[in-house]
């Protein structure tokens, strides 16, 4: 598939969700063929439904870690702490 370099966003943004106006907005502005251009249409289609899977299942999956992180944090009890010494600072002084 070409880069589509010649059509403008705002084309493109006119265009959403049209597969026809867009196959013919090809064929006019590269002047390639209709089938050549529905070729094009569909690979790009594709591509654009294996990025939002792969982007789903990345944010799932960075959900579910976050969910793990949140678990494995326990919170301190302040005086259990202070008793074996997790509050204290040790200073050695070497003369």
């Amino acid at each position: 598939m070409q880069h589509w370099g010649k059509m403008m966003n705002d084309d493109l943004a006119a265009i959403a969700g049209k597969h026809e106006q867009l196959v013919g907005t090809l064929q006019e502005k590269y002047g390639i063929a209709k089938e050549e251009a529905k070729r094009q249409v569909d690979e790009f289609k594709k591509i654009v439904e294996q990025l939002k899977k792969s982007n789903a299942n990345l944010m799932k999956s960075q959900k579910s870690q976050s969910k793990r992180m949140k678990l494995n944090r326990k919170p301190v009890d302040a005086k259990r702490a202070s008793k074996k010494g997790h509050n204290q600072t040790k200073v050695s002084v070497r003369s």
